[in-house]
C-alpha cells in the first residue's frame, strides 16, 4: 500500500468522518446524560430538604434555643445526608460541612432561595443544598427567621454512572472506528479494483497491446471512464491498424519500385560508363551535361540500392553472414576501396578478431566515414579498441558538430539537418542503414559531439554477432 495512495486516503477520510460523527454524538449524549444525572440528584436532594424542613414547623419562639437548632439539625440528617444549621453566628451539626459552604451559597440562601453547590471533599464530589426558614406573623405575612439549614450528600453513585457513560462513549467510538475502517476497505476495494484494472490496461496499451480492454460494471462514473477507455483503445487500434496498413503499402511500393528500377538502371549505368569514357572528348555544354548525367545516374543507383536494403530490414529479411575476420583489415579494406586511406587518420591495431558480417561492417564504415568527409572537417579519425567481449569503433571529425535538435534524429530515415543539403549526394538513408546493421549484429551505434568539437559516431558490437 502506498504511503498516501487512494486506499490510504479513503481509509483516513472514512475514519475521520465516522470518528468525528461518533465523537459528536457520543460527546453530546454524554454531556446531556451527565447534566440530567446531576440535575436529578440536585432536585431529589432539594425536595428532601424542603420536605423535612416543612415537617419541622412550628419552629417555636425566636430567637431559637440551642435545643431547637439541634432538633432541626437532627431531623434533617440521615444515613445519606449530613446537616448543618446556622443562626446568626451559631452553627449546629456537622462541623466538616462548615468548610464546604461558601459565602456565595449562604448569600443565595439568605435571599430566600433553595440553593445548591457542588464541591470536592477529599477528592470526592459532594452536593450541598441549603434553604432558609421563615415564620408567619400574626398579620399573615412571612418573615425570615434567620435560621439557615444545609444538607450535604456524596455524589459517588452519580460519579460512577457518569464514568460508565464515558466508558460507553469511548466503546461506541472505538466500535464506530472499526466499522469505519471495514466500510472504508470495502469502499476502497470497490473503487480501486476498476482503477487498478484501468491502470493495468493503460500499461498494456502503452506497451503496444492495442487489444487491451477493461470490463464495464454498472453505470457509475467509473463505468463511464471504463467505457471511454475502451472506446479510445478501439479508436487507437483502428487508426494504428490503418497506419500500419498504409506503412506496409508504402514499404511494399518502395520495394517494388526499387526492384523494378534495377533493370533500367543497370542499362543506364552501362550507358553512363560508356559515356564517362567519352565525356572528356565532348565539347563545352555537351561534356558538362554528360558528366552531370553520369553523376546523377550513380546517385540514383545508390538510392535504389539503399531503398532495397531498407526494405529488407523492414521485411525482416536481412540476415548476417558472419565470418571470423580481423576487424582492422576489414576497416582498412573499406577505406582503401574508396580511396580514403590518405584522408583518414586511423588507429587500427591488428589482432582484434570478431565473428561479424564483413559486407555489413563495410557498409557501416563507408557510411560513417563518408558522412564525416562530406559534412565534417578534416582530419577525420578512426579509433579501434576492445574491452572484454565488446569491440568499439569511433569515427570523429573536426567540423562544427551536431546541433542539439539534430542529435535525436540523426539516424532517422531521409533526415537531413540542413535543408541546403537536400540536393547533396547522400540519399538520407546511409546512417539509418548503418544503425540497422549495428542492431543486426546485436550492438549499438550512437552519435554525440566531441569535447574538442566535431561529431563523434561510436559503434559498439559484441565480439560474436547476434546471429551466432
Amino acid at each position: 500500500m502506498k504511503l498516501w495512495g487512494l486506499r490510504t486516503r479513503l481509509l483516513v477520510a472514512f475514519s475521520l468522518l465516522v470518528v468525528i460523527t461518533a465523537a459528536t454524538v457520543a460527546g453530546g449524549t454524554y454531556v446531556q446524560s451527565r447534566t440530567l444525572i446531576l440535575q436529578q440528584a440536585q432536585d431529589a436532594t432539594a425536595r428532601v430538604l424542603v420536605d423535612k424542613a416543612t415537617a419541622l414547623y412550628p419552629l417555636g419562639p425566636l430567637p431559637p434555643s440551642d435545643a431547637t437548632l439541634n432538633r432541626i439539625s437532627g431531623e434533617l440528617a440521615d444515613r445519606d445526608l449530613n446537616s448543618l444549621v446556622f443562626y446568626e453566628d451559631k452553627a449546629v451539626g456537622s462541623a466538616q460541612m462548615r468548610a464546604l459552604i461558601s459565602p456565595e451559597l449562604r448569600a443565595e440562601v439568605k435571599s430566600g432561595s433553595v440553593a445548591w453547590q457542588r464541591v470536592m471533599s477529599e477528592g470526592t464530589p459532594m452536593l450541598v443544598v441549603g434553604t432558609a426558614f421563615t415564620v408567619v406573623l400574626p398579620n399573615g405575612k412571612r418573615q425570615a427567621s434567620g435560621i439557615e439549614a444545609y444538607v450535604a450528600r456524596w455524589l459517588v453513585p452519580e460519579q460512577q454512572n457518569i464514568g460508565e457513560l464515558a466508558t460507553r462513549a469511548w466503546l461506541i467510538g472505538g466500535l464506530a472506528l472499526v466499522f469505519a475502517i471495514g466500510l472504508a476497505l470495502l469502499a476502497a476495494r470497490g473503487v480501486l479494483r476498476p482503477v487498478r484494472e484501468l491502470g493495468d490496461a493503460a500499461k498494456r496499451l502503452g506497451e503496444g497491446d492495442l487489444r487491451a480492454r477493461i470490463s464495464v460494471r454498472g453505470s457509475d462514473e467509473l463505468a463511464g471512464v471504463a467505457r471511454t477507455f475502451n472506446e479510445t483503445a478501439e479508436s487507437l487500434e483502428r487508426h494504428v491498424g490503418e497506419l500500419e496498413r498504409m506503412e506496409a503499402d508504402a514499404r511494399r511500393f518502395v520495394a517494388d519500385v526499387s526492384h523494378e528500377l534495377r533493370t533500367p538502371l543497370a542499362a543506364m549505368t552501362a550507358v553512363a560508363d560508356v559515356l564517362e569514357q567519352e565525356a572528356s572528348s565532348l565539347p563545352g555544354d555537351a561534356g558538362r551535361a554528360a558528366k552531370m548525367s553520369i553523376e546523377e545516374t550513380h546517385n540514383l543507383t545508390r538510392l535504389v540500392n539503399d531503398l532495397i536494403e531498407v526494405s529488407r530490414f523492414d521485411a525482416g529479411a536481412a540476415a548476417l553472414a558472419p565470418e571470423e575476420v580481423d576487424v582492422a583489415e576489414v576497416v582498412a579494406a573499406s577505406l582503401r576501396i574508396r580511396g580514403w586511406t590518405n584522408e583518414v587518420e586511423g588507429d587500427l591495431p591488428s589482432g582484434i578478431f570478431a565473428g561479424w558480417d564483413p559486407r555489413r561492417i563495410d557498409v557501416i564504415v563507408a557510411n560513417l566515414v563518408g558522412n564525416a568527409l562530406r559534412h565534417g572537417e578534416k582530419p577525420v579519425s578512426l579509433r579501434l579498441s576492445e574491452t572484454g567481449e565488446q569491440i568499439t569503433l569511433e569515427v570523429s571529425d573536426r567540423g562544427p558538430g551536431l546541433a542539439p535538435e539534430v542529435l535525436p534524429h540523426v539516424f532517422d530515415r531521409f533526415y537531413k539537418a540542413d535543408s541546403a543539403r537536400a540536393r547533396s549526394g547522400g540519399s538520407g538513408l546511409g546512417l539509418a542503414i548503418a544503425w540497422e546493421n549495428a542492431r543486426l549484429h546485436g550492438g549499438t551505434l550512437s552519435a554525440a559531439n566531441g569535447t574538442d568539437g566535431g561529431a563523434v559516431f561510436t559503434l559498439r558490437l559484441p565480439r560474436r554477432g547476434a546471429a551466432e
